[in-house]
């Protein structure tokens, strides 16, 4: 048993990689909207603006990289262009975030804000795409589940570090402003360096051999590769699935802070809260891990969405410092496994050498996705601002109400997924 979860060299530095990229999502949800907040704050941006103007940056990021992310994809999978697209992503993404630190308004921190996620998420579909090639499909549920499990544990080393300097900034001798600037430095130096073994040791072996202009023969085959999907009803049923459930996960991730800080939490508080997701995350992820070599993928999944939708529901009603605390121990235990678990399940029903163009559809899903959330709980936030909701004796702010619509999208995503593994197993049986 030992022996079957003992990783490889590669795995490692696969592995590695997602510790050093956790850092900056892990900054993303945290510091970067508490700085955004005193940008905006001191440009006269109102709660609810605040709030709108960071969902609108989002869902700009991420429509970029769903236009991107197929194109991408598919060049990756010609001999040689992998590593280094995948190395330009990641420097785009890095870099950017270093110079978070140098806007001067909250309009030029959101430009250079969408800047480093397009690089931090483009570079995910090159690294995802290496999973097919870095392990085998036996494997894959529990490298998948490591890749997060470490991302989650690994990245608060260096948040540490920064919230040492963030919260301590008066003890150390420096503003708050100059001690968030050093944090953002700090996490793409951490970034940049927990991906150099990747960078050494990784070597493209399922690959397609291109013909004339690259750019030309990727959206010949990108052609080809959407009209196969669509035809392959298991897996065109699986990515629009996708489609619908991540939508609420990544929401929920890249707007908790957000979200706590709109209803008037302490910001310390938040921080750690989220920091206790990291921790919780850990062993869950793994959990979910171990848990694939004995039930099915499939289960699992469902099981994830389900509990999603519930900490949806949770998410409507909070009002109070220890609720946002539950709801991050909540988040922290199907977070890693939701992620990781929809990633491997991909990369088990597609072709190896294709992975590259499957994973690139598969962003277009999960980013689209992410789009659609971020502007939907930016719209409602709006469109709500001053009202309050009562339900069953309770009173809801319009930002619950806002984060509550996520809800139908799981179930959405619950329905399809059912019918797309469905689908997948009378496949797998003929």
């Amino acid at each position: 048993m030992q022996e079957k979860f003992k990783l490889t060299k590669l795995e490692k530095h696969w592995i590695l990689y997602d510790i050093g990229n956790s850092a900056f999502i892990l900054l993303v949800s945290t510091l970067v909207p508490i700085y955004f907040n005193v940008l905006s704050s001191a440009g006269g941006l109102s709660e609810s603006d605040y709030l709108a103007y960071w969902g609108y940056a989002g869902s700009i990021a991420t429509i970029i990289v769903a236009v991107l992310a197929p194109i991408c994809g598919t060049l990756a999978d010609r001999r040689g262009f992998k590593k280094p697209l995948f190395t330009a992503c990641l420097l785009l993404g890095a870099l950017g975030c270093a110079a978070l630190g140098g806007a001067w308004g909250w309009l030029s921190f959101l430009f250079i804000f969408v800047a480093a996620k397009v690089g931090y998420s483009t570079s995910l579909v090159f690294y995802d795409s290496m999973l097919t090639e870095v392990t085998t499909p036996g494997r894959m549920d529990n490298v998948s589940s490591l890749g997060y499990a470490y991302g989650y544990i690994g990245s608060v080393i260096p948040f540490i570090l920064c919230l040492v300097v963030v919260l301590g900034y008066e003890v150390i001798g420096i503003s708050q402003v100059t001690a968030l600037i050093i944090a953002f430095f700090i996490t793409a130096v951490w970034w940049i360096v927990c991906s150099l073994p990747l960078l050494r040791s990784y070597r493209q072996s399922a690959y397609r051999e291109g013909k004339g202009n690259p750019v030309a023969d990727a959206f010949r085959q990108l052609a080809t590769t959407f009209r196969e999907a669509r035809g392959q009803k298991h897996i065109f049923l699986y990515l629009l699935a996708f489609f619908f459930f991540i939508d609420g996960v990544y929401t929920i991730i890249n707007m908790a802070t957000a979200y706590g800080t709109a209803l008037g939490l302490d910001t310390t508080g938040l921080l750690l809260a989220l920091l206790l997701t990291q921790f919780v995350a850990f062993p869950f992820s793994i959990l979910f891990g171990r848990l694939s070599a004995k039930y099915p993928t499939d289960l699992l999944i469902k099981i994830c969405i389900a509990a999603y939708a519930g900490i949806t529901l949770f998410a409507m009603f909070l009002s109070t410092q220890w609720q946002f605390w539950v709801l991050a121990v909540l988040v922290g235990m199907f977070q890693g496994g939701i992620q990781a678990l929809s990633r491997s399940y991909l990369g088990k029903i597609i072709p190896p050498e294709r992975s590259g163009e499957y994973f690139g559809l598969m962003d277009i899903c999960g980013k689209g996705a992410d789009a659609l959330g971020a502007a939907l709980v930016a719209v409602v936030s709006q469109a709500t601002a001053g009202m309050e909701f009562h339900v069953f004796g309770l009173t809801i702010a319009n930002t619950g109400i806002a984060v509550g619509t996520l809800v139908v999208l799981f179930a959405i995503g619950f329905v399809l997924f059912c019918k797309a593994d469905k689908l997948n197993k009378a496949r797998v049986q003929v």
